[in-house]
């Protein structure tokens, strides 16, 4: 029993980054307003890394959510959407979009993307593929010690097991 329950949270440490690993973007929701054929809101302004989630429920015509330069397409046209778009670092700019059945009523919208400034001292050379990992060294020793210690303590249990032939 001993032995699962340690595989157990073994699994849990390591899984434990996976998940939580990059929980600073944030999420903008635009909806729509039906009574005037609009997105809403029109316009968001947000950052690279950040997601826009298109959102609408029980409308009674059904829309969509169209790039210009087909950069993100929520698909057919619904009266129920949860689609979820992330502008990935890099990606950035003014995103002009529209409801294709509605496009000619006005049902049009803006997302205008900043880039992210990921060093505070950029020099001349220094090329955008250099990342700043000194934030993120801590948390890999800090994992990487847990991990071990996990395993250290699997290892001894199923070794002292072996020797009371259980």
């Amino acid at each position: 029993m001993r032995p699962v329950l340690l595989t157990a949270i073994l699994l849990f440490v390591v899984a434990c980054p996976l998940v939580s690993a990059n929980n600073e973007s944030s999420e903008t929701i635009i909806t729509v307003d039906s009574t005037n054929l609009r997105f809403s809101p029109s316009t968001v302004t947000i950052e690279e890394g950040d997601a826009v989630r298109f959102f609408w429920d029980g409308q009674l015509l059904p829309h969509n959510a169209v790039e210009e330069n087909e950069t993100f397409d929520s698909g057919d046209t619904k009266t129920d959407e949860d689609y979820t778009f992330v502008f990935v670092h890099g990606l950035n700019g003014t995103f002009e979009y529209y409801c294709e059945p509605h496009r000619n009523l006005g049902m049009v919208g803006q997302i205008i993307v900043n880039p992210v400034n990921t060093t505070e001292n950029n020099s001349s050379s220094e090329g955008p593929e250099r990342m700043d990992t000194g934030s993120f060294m801590p948390f890999i020793s800090a994992h990487a010690i847990s991990v071990s210690i996990m395993l250290a303590a699997l290892i001894k249990t199923r070794r002292s097991d072996d020797f009371t032939g259980l």
